[in-house]
């Protein structure tokens, strides 16, 4: 059973050192048109990894040279195969900027968007490569704006757009949770400003609402009665925009809180 084992064992390592020998050769060689055919080859048999090896090895003696248009778009292409997004983006890029007068110029642009597009994170974490990827599709969409791709690039752009609002917001009412009252008012105000028609309009204007009572009603003497009255102006825009809002209950209740507060400072 273990010589069986070991045979296997060294059967596998065999086998994978002659395919590394057949991409190693490759690499070797110094006819670049032999090798620019192996990387084709390997291309259209579906062995992407293998192309991108070869491709990548070709971009650098083919510039300007009679494949070279060739090589940078099918390197691209074997990257985006291999789902290696961050890459192919980058050779799209460079393809359309290489080659902006080329057939393929228009798709280049949208591939290094879309492979952008396709690195945009979870909206927890860091937005850069989305607003990345928002400014390549804009960009795209006024260089060709009768681009079969316009329909699609709408919908990322409105996915994307729809992260970045949840991002804002969640970092606002993260704010209102650490009891920061004050950066809580102002984030969630800058919130609904930017975001008028954002499905988390009620929940920002409430907690709004909180956050300004709170706020107010722990500030100096000179102050509160500002803070108070803007209380009850954030009350009344909530409930003339939300009029059965399931925070009306305790919304309320910081309204007849907020006058109460109001009445005791006027009696003073």
């Amino acid at each position: 059973m273990k010589k069986y084992s070991a045979c296997i064992a060294i059967s596998a390592i065999c086998i994978f050192s002659v395919a590394c020998n057949g991409v190693g050769k490759v690499l070797k060689s110094n006819d670049f048109e032999k090798k620019y055919e192996a990387a084709m080859e390997y291309y259209n048999s579906n062995r992407y990894t293998k192309a991108i090896q070869v491709f990548e090895n070709l971009t650098l003696y083919y510039r300007g040279q009679e494949h070279a248009e060739d090589i940078l778009w099918y390197y691209g292409q074997s990257l985006l195969k291999e789902k290696d997004f961050f890459s192919a983006a980058y050779q799209f890029k460079r393809y359309a900027k290489q080659y902006p007068y080329s057939s393929r110029a228009e798709e280049a642009a949208f591939l290094s968007a879309y492979c952008q597009y396709q690195e945009s994170p979870s909206y927890t974490l860091d937005q850069t490569t989305t607003k990345m990827a928002i400014s390549d599709f804009e960009r795209f969409v006024e260089r060709y704006p009768h681009s079969n791709h316009v329909p699609e690039i709408n919908a990322y752009l409105d996915e994307m757009r729809d992260k970045l609002m949840r991002k804002d917001y969640e970092i606002a009412y993260g704010y209102y949770r650490i009891e920061s009252y004050h950066a809580a008012y102002v984030s969630l105000q800058n919130f609904l400003n930017l975001y008028p028609d954002s499905p988390y309009r009620e929940d920002a204007m409430f907690y709004l609402l909180r956050s300004g009572y709170e706020y107010a009603i722990n500030s100096t003497e000179t102050k509160r009665p500002e803070r108070l009255k803007q209380v009850i102006n954030d009350f009344e825009k909530l409930s003339g925009t939300f009029r059965d809002s399931r925070y009306m209950d305790e919304a309320r209740q910081i309204y007849n809180k907020t006058r109460e507060a109001m009445r005791a400072d006027q009696s003073l």
